[in-house]
């Protein structure tokens, strides 16, 4: 079996987009109350304006938790667990009721594409309460892959 070296591999913000926009498992951190880390696996896009953008319910811990504290990370993963993934940083923000149903169609077109009934999906969001949490990407860490150190491969 081959080994696989380590790679850390700064990107500027359209490299960054780029890596991102086909990618859609992370784990969003937010902050508790008492500032401990909480981490959950979600689904992610990126909308048209490079913002991160995840769905979720209003009483969810990182509903709540983005909605006090705007400052969270998120670790996007690639499908392939032991692919490339980035840590990026950046400002919160929940939307709620109606000024929450247009993002979430987008949210929908940028993972999945076109619905086959947007009415019937607008009235579900609606009727789920969903909520959206917007992410403005602040910094971003190099897209990394892990591995063994250079120095450590056989050759």
């Amino acid at each position: 079996m081959t080994r696989q070296v380590a790679t850390n591999l700064p990107v500027d913000r359209p490299a960054l987009e780029d890596f991102i926009r086909p990618r859609h498992h992370g784990i969003l951190s937010t902050a508790r109350v008492d500032n401990r880390p909480q981490m959950s696996p979600v689904t992610i896009g990126l909308d048209v304006e490079g913002r991160i953008v995840i769905a979720s319910y209003p009483n969810r811990a990182k509903s709540t938790n983005a909605a006090r504290n705007k400052q969270v990370s998120l670790c996007v993963l690639s499908d392939d667990f032991g692919g490339e993934w980035v840590q990026v940083d950046g400002t919160a923000e929940v939307l709620e009721g109606p000024t929450a149903i247009d993002p979430l169609v987008e949210y929908f077109r940028v993972i999945s594409g076109e619905h086959p009934d947007w009415s019937e999906y607008r009235q579900a969001m609606i009727d789920q309460a969903k909520v959206l949490i917007r992410i403005t990407i602040t910094s971003w860490s190099p897209i990394s892959r892990g591995g063994f150190p250079a120095h450590l491969v056989d050759g």
